[in-house]
């Protein structure tokens, strides 16, 4: 774990999350060897990315008729730390790593049930104008919400 160029001081990264959601790995998430596959952690980021933005009132904005803005995912990365097979409950975490004008670094962590990390990752979302495709700063409130978990 030592080479995850976004982690600096792991154990230091660890305690500070504090968003977090429980997933139990289902039959049709593994492959033929019985661990989960490889694409499949995308997935859970995307889960808790949703239920992150949910959370501090962002979906609500993004997915009314009269919002102009949406999320997109800018990158995204995973490293693989441990296997992980059919049946394990996950802890999957997520946090704002780094706000910018109008993207968001988020980072992720999941947690087998003796609490080791098995999966990392990152990514960045920007908003950007359902109109013009152009990325819209946060406003201040966006900000305070986005720092505040």
């Amino acid at each position: 774990m030592n080479n995850i160029s976004y982690i600096e001081d792991m154990d230091h990264w660890k305690e500070s999350f504090s968003f977090k959601q429980e997933i139990k790995v289902r039959f049709s998430e593994t492959d033929m060897f019985g661990h989960l596959n490889n694409t499949v952690p995308f997935v859970y980021f995307e889960q808790i990315r949703t239920e992150f933005f949910h959370r501090i009132g962002f979906m609500q904005k993004w997915t009314s008729e009269h919002e102009g803005t949406i999320p997109v995912v800018a990158d995204l990365q995973c490293d693989y730390i441990k296997q992980v097979y059919f049946g394990n409950v996950l802890s999957v975490f997520v946090k704002a790593h780094r706000i910018g004008r109008s993207s968001v670094d988020l980072h992720y962590m999941i947690q087998n049930e003796q609490r080791e990390v098995v999966l990392t990752g990152r990514g960045t979302m920007v908003q950007i104008s359902k109109e013009t495709g152009k990325s819209v700063p946060w406003n201040e409130e966006m900000k305070r919400c986005l720092s505040n978990i």
